[in-house]
């Protein structure tokens, strides 16, 4: 890839300057048509060579689009922060929800949910029966 762009790169340097050797001759580059810089006073031309102004022609124009574009995505770009911020808000409530409820409250959901490597869960001390059943005692 590093090759191709190397190659893209030395075919462009090439035009370009194949393109400023044929344009090489002197313009004028007025501001104004005609004589009308003449009424606001001073000189509103400047002699450059061709290849010059084609290549600040090129350059203004790609400049004005990325300004352009820049300004017409604005309202995406907006969007964007304010979802990230809405993601980080419900990623973090999320979060602590899960904290908050990582143990399970119910004693056969522990466990179903214990992993299989977990020792078991030691029983609970045997409590005397409550008084008037007929279960016999634990012994």
């Amino acid at each position: 890839m590093r090759f191709l762009r190397l190659i893209f790169i030395v075919l462009l340097a090439i035009i370009l300057v194949a393109v400023a050797l044929a344009n090489r001759d002197i313009v004028t580059l007025s501001a104004f048509p005609a004589n009308f810089g003449q009424y606001l006073g001073g000189r509103w031309s400047v002699d450059l060579p061709l290849f010059l102004v084609i290549f600040l022609a090129f350059a203004v124009g790609m400049l004005a689009g990325l300004v352009w574009e820049w300004l017409r995505e604005s309202h995406i770009r907006r969007e964007a922060r304010l979802h990230a911020g809405r993601a980080a808000k419900l990623e973090s409530e999320v979060g602590h929800l899960r904290d908050r409820h990582a143990a399970p409250k119910d004693e056969v959901l522990a466990i179903l949910e214990r992993p299989k490597n977990a020792p078991p869960a030691v029983p609970a001390a045997p409590t005397a029966p409550a008084s008037g059943t007929t279960l016999p005692a634990r012994s």
